[in-house]
């Protein structure tokens, strides 16, 4: 159960501090020097986290099954950081605009997922993704 919940919290918590440093960031900054420290940190983090995580492999050793992903993901986590802040500082509130971002996400998602992943979509998921629409439509009134 542990290895089933405990992703999601930590996806929460996460994006809970994630959206308030988003938001928090000076609005002076240069959105670039900000995701530099960020992205800095976030390789600090992640060569000590690196170690406590259990291969048999070495750092350099693991580079081996690396494929494009990584390279692609490395873009899209920048167009990711650079939307958000440009988001909050264009206006958008804390409680909506990550909102409106990730019911779109999820709505983009399914044709993805059904395509590509050969994942079910039955009537209950098409009425929760038809609520997503009409919960858009109502936030932005």
């Amino acid at each position: 159960m542990f290895k089933y919940v405990f992703p999601i919290v930590l996806i929460v918590a996460s994006n809970v501090m994630y959206n308030i440093c988003q938001k928090s960031t000076p609005g002076k900054v240069n959105p670039f020097s900000a995701l530099l420290i960020t992205y800095l940190t976030a390789a600090v983090i992640t060569v000590i986290a690196f170690y406590f995580y259990e291969t048999k492999e070495g750092l350099l050793e693991s580079f081996k099954g690396i494929n494009w992903t990584s390279i692609v993901l490395g873009i899209s986590i920048v167009g990711l950081e650079l939307g958000y802040l440009l988001a909050y500082r264009a206006g958008w509130n804390i409680s909506v605009g990550s909102l409106v971002a990730n019911i779109f996400l999820a709505l983009a998602l399914i044709p993805i997922g059904i395509i590509f992943y050969h994942e079910g979509f039955g009537m209950n998921k098409v009425l929760g993704a038809l609520l997503c629409i009409v919960g858009l439509i109502l936030i932005n009134k």
